[in-house]
């Protein structure tokens, strides 16, 4: 519930604060918050391990163990994610928006959820092959090339 409360608190500041703000002064940004933010423009980090764009509904949180409501792994009740790492480890984006979205924030993507009631979630290569499906609830480990997910209602 703690993390669930820092995640919405996370969306909330992107909101307010502008990125001058917003990424003042951490001790040392987790070196995948410094990747997402070079590799992919309009976030901002939030502390050292989560950054948010608020304009894609996206957040990153770094070596995610995230304990909120889950749906799917650490994968949120209403929202779709993507992991770094197979079985729903390590880096998590988390989407809210449903539409084609990029996962160049991540180096790799290794795993997808769907934590919706509905639809599905499907990982692409940039031609627009389908690599893996999570369907309503659900979940799919994801081979390499992963360059973004399509949600469907």
């Amino acid at each position: 519930m703690k993390r669930t409360i820092t995640t919405i608190a996370a969306l909330v500041l992107a909101l307010v604060l502008t990125p001058a703000t917003a990424n003042a002064d951490f001790d040392e940004l987790h070196p995948d918050v410094e990747y997402a933010l070079e590799a992919l423009p309009g976030g901002f980090a939030v502390n050292d391990t989560t950054a948010v764009w608020p304009a894609l509904g996206m957040i990153l949180e770094a070596g995610s163990e995230s304990a909120s409501l889950r749906a799917v792994g650490s994968c949120a009740t209403g929202t779709y994610c993507a992991y770094a790492s197979p079985n729903l480890q390590g880096s998590k984006l988390t989407f809210t928006i449903c539409t084609t979205v990029s996962t160049a924030a991540l180096q790799s993507v290794g795993s997808i959820a769907n934590g919706r009631s509905f639809g599905s979630v499907r990982a692409r290569n940039s031609s627009g092959t389908t690599l893996a499906t999570a369907g309503a609830n659900g979940s799919a480990n994801v081979g390499a090339g992963t360059t973004n997910l399509l949600c469907t209602l």
